[in-house]
């Protein structure tokens, strides 16, 4: 479909809806899950393991092919946590995994595909090793971006506001303010200090103005003409 031809109430309600599912199916499974969130996609989002923690204003968004998997998986009850803070981006694909600890900051984005996992969960010559026993936390600082398809490996720090391009697999520290790419990963350029960073919170200060866009792109938007382009799509639908 070119157009998405949902009226307002009926995308709102679809909203709605998610919320519901959220509150009633996923919340139970985390430690904490923060207020004013936004899910799009909910059914497919996997909770595995405790605790798991996720801050206000999160915005997940999965798919039937691409799933959100955030997972626990320890044989030791002091280890295995994934924390993560307000205003982070988790989008399709994106996998969590934990048997020591991961600790993601604020306004974090994770692009499609991103695997973080703090343990090799299976040792090189002894395939039979206790699961988690290779494993070192992770250190995902502030308003860090992950590109697609990022890996990022057990025992790794990212400094505050850096940058990881698309298919970089970090094995290693990354200081905060750079641009960082390749397998491994490594420094390929330092953000300009005297440029504004501007975070993720800022865009949910704009909810408001973005809602009422949305309502007049849809004001000609009907039921009858969203239930035809489902049952008789024509071209330019």
């Amino acid at each position: 479909m070119k157009k998405d031809h949902r009226p307002y109430i009926v995308k709102h309600l679809s909203a709605q809806f998610q919320n519901w599912y959220v509150n009633y199916f996923l919340r139970p499974q985390f430690e904490h899950l923060g207020k004013e969130f936004i899910f799009v996609g909910s059914r497919h989002i996997e909770i595995t393991g405790w605790p798991i923690t996720l801050g206000d204003y999160a915005n997940v968004v999965a798919t039937p092919d691409r799933k959100v998997r955030l997972t626990v998986w320890s044989n030791r009850e002091d280890r295995g946590r994934i924390r993560l803070g307000d205003y982070c981006l988790i989008c399709p694909g994106v996998r969590i995994s934990s048997a020591s600890e991961i600790v993601i900051g604020d306004n974090c984005m994770m692009a499609q595909g991103v695997y973080i996992t703090d343990s090799d969960w299976h040792d090189i010559y002894d395939r039979s090793v206790i699961i988690g026993e290779k494993s070192a936390p992770i250190r995902i600082g502030n308003n860090v971006w992950l590109g697609d398809s990022v890996i990022v490996c057990k025992g790794v720090t990212i400094g505050d506001n850096s940058v990881i391009g698309a298919g970089a697999v970090v094995v290693k520290e990354i200081p905060p303010n750079v641009v960082a790419a390749g397998n491994p990963a490594v420094v390929v350029k330092h953000l300009d200090p005297e440029r504004e960073l501007k975070t993720r919170s800022e865009w949910f200060t704009k909810l408001a103005v973005l809602d009422e866009m949305d309502r007049k792109v849809r004001k000609k938007n009907t039921i009858f003409g969203w239930l035809r382009s489902k049952v008789f799509p024509v071209r330019g639908d």
